[in-house]
């Protein structure tokens, strides 16, 4: 199978966008093809933060570092800053993550970190490749109040709005976010993961990754990690939730590809079924292989390729990514909705939880709270609104 490279994606995508592309293909040749595009950029400031908004800065600095290809002083000067200071970040993050996971472990709780650094640690090779970003820890509900006990006794302070009791404030709500004062270092508790909208999905939480973790070496310490073929699933389930805006979500899924080679795809595809995660599934594997020439069994592929809805959402994310990333092709059917298999479209449609208003809804027609209940009128008038003006 040959990997589809940049010459196949949209020509719409300036030279900047096509750099940031070409670092994320390890296939291409480095001296050449990364010189030619080098060579093109006229803005270097433009670059950089593009890379910054798309999480590829670090490995911008390490690829074209690596390679030997010749960049402005003062360019190189600025990207070695910010590989330096993620480099930082990243160990700081990762001594963080070692010691919350053994003050959990002493107390018993049980704990999966996910994303972050215990990736960069898995399926790069090298934490500081990827943003440091926060800590992702995944916990059971039944250990949420001793936890945040735990934490706030190391100095951070809990910024989600709870109840008096400690529970969550919003009954759909599944993360809790902590912060500390003296160095801005930022924990999310998690006890469930999440796709699309909060009042509708599956509870895929510790029982769910647990059962098929592994380990990763991170600061020489061993720290619980999930299976690859969980990962994945996760990975793309995070990636649709956020409409792909960040190259580096593309870049996640294809680097769990490349590192694990023996990747069960039968289970993977199983386990995306039952839990209803087949669409995100597709649209993370394809953006990957065509971004950076992922190397998928040709069967995944022309499954995922049969989705008519799939291909149409890859087409409008490969033509979007760098130009307008966040946004979702026109149509009537909301990208959430999109996302769901049918069984689950047919469980949203049956609960009537869509028509349950929001915060959109009140700013398009700010109401007095005597007339509420009229908000169940407004808000299908407001959705066919907002998604014929696309």
């Amino acid at each position: 199978m040959t990997p589809e490279g940049i010459e196949s994606l949209p020509t719409v995508h300036d030279n900047a966008s096509n750099l940031l592309i070409a670092i994320a293909q390890p296939h291409l040749d480095a001296t050449e093809a990364l010189q030619r595009l080098a060579s093109s950029i006229e803005n270097w400031d433009e670059l950089i933060q593009l890379a910054r908004e798309h999480g590829m800065a670090p490995l911008l600095f390490h690829r074209l570092n690596q390679s030997g290809v010749s960049i402005p002083p003062a360019a190189h000067a600025h990207l070695q800053l910010e590989f330096n200071r993620n480099t930082i970040q990243t160990l700081s993050n990762a001594a963080e993550l070692i010691r919350t996971l053994s003050l959990f472990e002493q107390h018993g709780i049980t704990a999966m970190p996910f994303k972050g650094v215990v990736l960069g640690a898995s399926v790069y090779g090298d934490p500081s490749l990827r943003p440091a970003g926060d800590l992702d820890i995944l916990i059971q509900y039944c250990d949420l109040l001793r936890a945040t006990a735990l934490l706030r006794s190391c100095g951070f302070d809990l910024k989600t709005m709870a109840l008096d009791d400690g529970t969550p404030e919003a009954p759909d709500y599944f993360e809790y976010h902590f912060e500390r004062g003296s160095d801005g270092l930022i924990i999310e508790l998690r006890w469930r993961l999440e796709l699309t909208q909060p009042r509708f999905r599956r509870n895929l939480g510790l029982d769910w990754v647990w059962p098929s973790r592994r380990f990763a070496m991170l600061a020489g310490a061993k720290i619980p990690d999930m299976g690859p073929e969980t990962t994945l699933l996760v990975l793309c389930m995070h990636g649709s939730k956020h409409i792909w805006s960040r190259m580096i979500w593309i870049l996640d899924v294809a680097q769990v590809i490349a590192s694990c080679p023996d990747l069960d795809w039968d289970r993977t595809l199983r386990e995306a079924r039952r839990q209803g995660l087949g669409r995100p599934l597709a649209l993370g594997v394809l953006l990957a292989h065509r971004f950076t020439g992922a190397a998928v069994p040709a069967f995944v592929l022309s499954r995922f390729e049969r989705d008519r809805i799939v291909m149409n959402l890859v087409r409008h994310i490969q033509l979007n990514l760098f130009s307008a990333p966040g946004t979702t092709p026109s149509g009537r059917i909301p990208y959430n909705v999109q996302l769901l298999d049918t069984y689950d479209r047919m469980r949203l449609i049956l609960s009537l939880n869509f028509l349950r208003p929001n915060e959109r809804d009140r700013a398009f027609l700010p109401l007095p709270g005597w007339l509420a209940p009229l908000y169940l009128v407004v808000r299908p008038f407001r959705i066919l609104r907002d998604r014929s003006a696309r």
